[in-house]
């Protein structure tokens, strides 16, 4: 993602929105994506742990149609590749230890991801306990990072970056009663220089904040705004207040 390495040189933040094809339904699709206008995004991910219905291109396409905004894929396994979005994060679980999402999936995929013609996003996975099983916990089979244990998480996110990855990913999960605390954020960011994604749990400005300031680089919001459609004015705002100070002091 172009844009995740010119923020993280400049000092500046991004905010994606996390489109789950389950849950979205066409009208507030459309929505969503004219007020993404009014309250400016990066980006847009698309997918999740379980996907059933399998409607990645048509959510691509409203995209397209109302949004020049980046697609980059958020696959739960092979069957969510879709060629027409931009990119794909090719997530490796590296705080687990289900060899199925460390490598065994990654194999199948190989050979259509070869063929797709998307830009491949190795990105090192983490998923933060939240205070609640989540869908990925559950569908991966693994356990999260303690809470409040940053240290295992730098641990393991300089692990990822030492083997190549790319991008680090720090998730609480779908319907996170917490997000990733700052502290665990700051571990992170005082180990790699790849840049960070944090997602889960975010569902005010003031977490959005503190998760920017401890070194996120790019956080994500799904669930939020589904519960409060109001959640995307108060998020953009907060990341362009912080661009606007980064392009102040610079």
């Amino acid at each position: 993602m172009t844009i995740l390495r010119e923020h993280k040189l400049s000092g500046k933040k991004a905010l994606a929105v996390l489109l789950d094809p389950d849950k979205v339904e066409q009208d507030s699709l459309v929505k969503l994506l004219h007020r993404t206008n009014d309250y400016p995004i990066d980006a847009f991910l698309v997918g999740g742990s379980l996907v059933t219905d399998y409607s990645h291109q048509e959510v691509i396409a409203t995209i397209r149609e109302h949004s020049a905004k980046p697609v980059v894929l958020f696959p739960g396994n092979p069957l969510h590749i879709d060629p027409s979005a931009d990119s794909l994060l090719l997530l490796s679980l590296i705080s687990g230890r289900n060899p199925e999402f460390l490598i065994g999936q990654h194999v199948i995929a190989a050979p259509l991801l070869k063929k797709s013609g998307l830009e491949i996003l190795p990105t090192g996975y983490m998923l933060v306990d939240s205070g609640t099983q989540t869908t990925v916990s559950y569908i991966s089979n693994t356990t999260p990072l303690p809470h409040d244990k940053p240290g295992v998480a730098a641990c393991t996110a300089m692990a990822g970056e030492m083997l190549g990855l790319k991008l680090i990913y720090l998730d609480a999960g779908s319907g996170a009663r917490r997000p990733v605390s700052p502290e665990m954020i700051a571990a992170v960011r005082s180990v790699v220089d790849t840049p960070i994604i944090v997602g889960g749990g975010i569902n005010s400005g003031e977490k959005a904040y503190e998760a920017l300031k401890a070194g996120a680089d790019m956080i994500v919001v799904g669930n939020g705004l589904e519960k409060d459609p109001d959640l995307l004015p108060e998020l953009s705002n907060v990341v362009q207040q912080l661009n606007q100070s980064v392009v102040q002091t610079s």
